[in-house]
């Protein structure tokens, strides 16, 4: 029965998220997306480099067979 109320709140607060997005004026969205872009670079930046690259070698003499 918890599992379901709790569903049911996560559900209600991301309608209120997208409504409450959609009836933002255009500088309020914008001003929005730069404080998650910077959010986001501050705290998974690090991490967000470590997908879709390859590794570097650590030793370039290492690769001289």
């Amino acid at each position: 029965m918890l599992k379901n109320k709790i569903g049911l709140l996560v559900a209600a607060a991301a309608a209120y998220g997208v409504y409450k997005y959609f009836t933002m004026s255009e500088e309020e969205r914008e001003s929005l997306k730069a404080k998650g872009k910077d959010f986001f670079d501050k705290n998974v930046g690090d991490l967000s480099g470590l997908f879709g690259k390859k590794p570097e070698p650590a030793h370039q003499s290492m690769n001289n067979f």
